[in-house]
């Protein structure tokens, strides 16, 4: 797949360098040459020194017969016209980055589309809808559903004393054969574990199960789900604005917010919801408004560091789930080893919308999220596919690759050994970094 990136920012380079891992022909566009230089380098892509939304440079870059124009520069009034651009010059997809709720209007995307722009991505958006999902599980780091939640993937961090501690996952895979351990997350690194493989104390693991069986994670990995309905926000962000508008009535909100001109706007922005002007990072403040009487803490400031150390402060000081807004990725391993509970990245987020593009599969079912180091996709067996010519046990995957479970009709069901997939299987792929276009070929 041929794809142009305009705007080689945070988002741009992010992308730049994840889809450059799976194989597709990259060409990146940016005014700033120092930086494409870095990117050029060290990545399996081609650049373009230029200004990202200007008839010659979309042309050199050869837009016009790109598969996927991708516009991610900061401002949404450039990506807006980038992305006509490309696509009166004969882009097949263009997808552009916004900063404002009002392109996704459903009153407003026919004329979003008329314009040229075949899809939006709101970062803020996915965030916020991230955050929700969080909050409605508070026992959970990650969560990812197939087809309505037939197949569920969730990743939960392993407490000391609970029953799958340091037991190997074979012995857990003979006892309890209701779920599928499809990666572990140790310190630093993800794992695509085996047979031999043991569960430590601290590990994230990343469980593919069924509706009926979600209950039973809990008690098995040593949480407890708190009903959540009080919750206090750091930071009047775009980020917080649109939790608190989709969340509706499912919670009480509180934000807390350190510039005097944010909170005057906010009331205005988030009718229901009580604002307060003042530091989050100080503690006598945040007892006088009474963080201990709070059933979670978001930290939505543009700082990372404050996002990562008022959430340990709100733990201490009796908050049982905090949620943090980790805008630097190479913060996250950090960030998920300290006791913070969910970590959010709004760049990742929007590398799962654009993931999606990728697979080739109907775009209205396919789904994928990007993890800091690994990828999870819902991908379907097309008929006389490779995935299809022997069980699982005997096609000898890649070790970097594991296949969690599948929706056949309307059953969500776990895979292993034994299991032989059919065309028309929606499988659930869980693989490390780079490894999901080698994956995609199994199943074409």
């Amino acid at each position: 797949m041929r794809i142009v990136i305009s705007g080689a920012g945070e988002v741009g380079t992010h992308l730049a360098k994840l889809l450059s891992n799976e194989e597709q022909d990259i060409m990146l566009i940016d005014s700033d040459a120092e930086k494409l230089a870095i990117l050029d380098a060290n990545y399996n892509l081609m650049t373009i020194v230029g200004s990202p939304y200007s008839f010659a440079t979309l042309r050199e870059a050869g837009a016009g017969t790109c598969d996927l124009f991708i516009a991610v520069t900061p401002y949404e009034a450039n990506n807006i016209v980038a992305c006509s651009i490309a696509k009166n010059l004969g882009a097949k997809t263009t997808v552009a980055r916004i900063d404002t709720y009002d392109f996704m209007n459903p009153a407003n995307i026919p004329h979003v589309k008329h314009m040229g722009v075949d899809r939006v991505i709101y970062p803020e958006q996915v965030a916020a809808e991230e955050i929700i999902t969080s909050l409605e599980r508070s026992w959970i780091r990650n969560w990812f559903e197939l087809h309505d939640g037939r197949i569920i993937l969730a990743g939960v961090k392993l407490r000391e004393g609970s029953p799958l501690a340091h037991m190997q996952l074979k012995e857990f895979a003979f006892i309890n054969r209701h779920f599928h351990v499809s990666a572990i997350k140790r310190n630093h690194e993800t794992i695509i574990p085996r047979g031999d493989d043991f569960m430590e104390p601290g590990d994230i693991l990343y469980f593919t199960t069924t509706r009926d069986h979600i209950s039973d994670l809990i008690s098995l990995t040593g949480k407890t789900a708190h009903k959540i309905k009080r919750v206090l926000i750091m930071g009047g962000s775009k980020i917080a604005v649109r939790l608190v508008n989709l969340a509706g009535n499912r919670f009480k909100f509180k934000i807390i917010e350190k510039d005097i001109d944010i909170c005057r706007r906010l009331p205005q922005r988030c009718p229901d919801c009580e604002i307060i002007h003042g530091d989050a990072r100080d503690t006598d403040l945040l007892a006088e408004i009474g963080i201990s009487d709070m059933d979670a803490f978001v930290a939505l400031s543009d700082s990372s560091e404050t996002n990562i150390l008022t959430c340990l402060t709100a733990k201490e000081m009796g908050v049982k789930k905090t949620v943090a807004n980790v805008e630097n990725i190479q913060f996250i391993s950090q960030a998920e080893n300290l006791n913070i509970g969910t970590v959010v990245n709004k760049k990742l987020l929007a590398s799962s919308s654009i993931f999606q593009y990728l697979l080739d599969a109907d775009s209205s079912t396919s789904k994928c999220l990007a993890l800091a180091d690994a990828e999870v996709a819902e991908l379907e067996v097309r008929e006389g596919s490779k995935i299809t010519h022997a069980p699982v046990k005997d096609l000898r995957l890649n070790r970097d690759m594991t296949l969690a479970g599948l929706i056949r009709g309307d059953q969500g069901m776990l895979i292993n050994g034994n299991t032989r997939l059919q065309a028309g299987d929606h499988v659930l792929v869980f693989c490390l970094a780079g490894a999901l276009h080698k994956v995609e070929r199994l199943f074409n």
